[in-house]
C-alpha cells in the first residue's frame, strides 16, 4: 500500500527532528512526508534544510491555516493521489521501527477498516495477570492486564460514575476510558474512537469528510470529533502492535486557562457528536463527572507543586461548565 505520513507542527523543531529520525528506521518508509508548519519562526525550516530527510515535502502556512484542524486539512489537500492510507503523527512523538509495518498490517487483516489506530507504550506500567483475576478498586483490569487505576478513575468508581464501555468506545454520558486503556496485548481491537496522533485512515475518508473548524488553535478533541463521526460510516480498530512513545512536549500549548474551558467546551461537544439526544440520567452524569474533575483539579492547588497552573485550569474548567447554561457549542455536521 502507497501511504502518506502527515506531521503537524508548531514551534518544535527539536521533537519533530528526533521523530524524523525514527521514520529513518522504519521497516516500511512512507511513499511521502508532509509538514505542515505553523511556526512564527523559520527554526523547523532550517532543521530541514540541514537534515534532508528523504521524499519529504515542507509547507509553512500563514494565519488562513495555522491551528491543528486546518493545518490537517491543509496536509490532507496535498496528499498524492495514488496514496491509499494517510498516517497523522504528532511532532512529539518516537516509533518502534515496525510502526508503519503493523498499521498496513491491519488494513490488510480488516480491509473493511477506514482508519487504524497506534499504540502509546510508555504512558502505563501494564502486568499481565490472566483470565481469572479479581482487580482491586485501585486496579484496572482489562483482558488479562492490570495497571494501577488514576486517583480520578478510584474516586468515580466509588461513585458510581465510572466508564460503562470498553475503551475507545464512549458511553451515553461520555467521560469514558480513552484507547489508552487497551493493555500492551499485541491484539487488535475494534473503536469508534482513535487519537489524531497515532492515526490513519483510508484516503478515501477524506472525500467525505475533514476535520472539523470548530476546534481551532490547540484543537483538543478534534481527533475524538473526527472518529466518532467516522465510526458511524465503518470501521475502527487500534494495533497494540504499531508501537510508539509520546513525550507530551509543552512548547505550544495553550495557557492553562484557556484549557480548562477547552476540556469542558469541547468535551461537551464531542459527547453530543455522538450522542446528541442523551437520557436526563445520562445529562446529570456528565455534569457530575464534570464537575468532580474540575474540582479533583482544584484539589491539586494544594497537593502539586504547580499550584498556580492547578488552580488556573481550574478556573477554566469552571468557566466553561458554566457558560453552557447560556451559550452551548453549535454541532458542526
Amino acid at each position: 500500500m502507497k501511504f502518506t505520513l502527515i506531521v503537524c507542527t508548531y514551534m518544535r523543531p527539536k521533537p519533530l527532528d528526533d521523530l524524523l529520525l525514527s521514520v529513518q528506521k522504519q521497516t516500511v518508509y512512507p511513499d511521502e512526508i508532509l509538514i505542515i508548519d505553523g511556526s512564527l519562526n523559520l527554526e523547523t525550516q532550517k532543521m530541514l534544510e540541514q537534515r534532508q530527510y528523504p521524499k519529504l515535502y515542507y509547507f509553512l502556512v500563514d494565519d488562513a491555516h495555522r491551528g491543528l484542524t486546518k493545518q490537517r486539512n491543509y496536509g490532507i489537500d496535498r496528499v498524492s493521489k495514488s496514496s491509499e492510507i494517510v498516517c497523522f503523527l504528532d511532532d512529539d512523538t518516537l516509533l518502534e521501527p515496525n510502526y508503519f509495518e503493523e498499521i498496513l498490517k491491519t488494513y490488510i487483516l480488516h480491509p473493511e477498516a477506514l482508519g487504524v489506530g497506534g499504540y502509546i507504550n510508555n504512558e502505563a506500567h501494564w502486568t499481565f495477570v490472566g483470565d481469572d483475576y479479581k482487580p482491586e478498586i485501585s486496579e484496572y483490569y482489562y483482558d488479562g492486564w492490570k495497571k494501577i487505576d488514576g486517583s480520578r478513575f478510584v474516586i468515580r468508581k466509588k461513585l458510581g460514575l465510572d466508564s460503562d464501555t470498553k475503551p475507545g468506545i464512549l458511553p451515553e454520558f461520555s467521560h469514558g476510558r480513552s484507547i489508552g486503556f487497551l493493555p500492551p496485548s499485541g491484539k487488535i481491537y475494534a473503536v469508534e474512537q482513535l487519537m489524531g496522533g497515532v492515526s490513519s485512515f483510508k484516503t478515501s475518508v477524506f472525500e467525505q469528510l475533514k476535520f472539523s473548524t470548530y476546534f481551532e488553535g490547540y484543537g483538543l478533541y478534534e481527533d475524538a470529533d473526527f472518529t466518532l463521526r467516522l465510526s458511524k460510516r465503518g470501521k475502527l480498530y487500534v494495533n497494540t502492535a504499531a508501537q510508539l512513545a509520546h513525550y507530551h512536549d509543552s512548547s505550544g500549548r495553550p495557557n492553562q486557562y484557556q484549557y480548562g474551558k477547552m476540556v469542558v467546551r469541547n468535551g461537551w461537544y464531542v459527547w453530543r457528536v455522538r450522542h446528541p439526544k442523551p437520557s436526563l440520567k445520562a445529562q446529570f452524569k456528565w455534569h457530575a463527572i464534570t464537575l468532580l474533575l474540575a474540582f479533583i483539579r482544584f484539589s491539586n492547588t494544594f497537593t502539586t507543586v504547580k499550584r498556580k497552573a492547578a488552580f488556573t485550569e481550574f478556573l477554566g474548567r469552571m468557566s466553561g461548565w458554566f457558560v453552557l447554561f447560556f451559550s452551548k457549542p453549535k454541532i458542526q455536521s
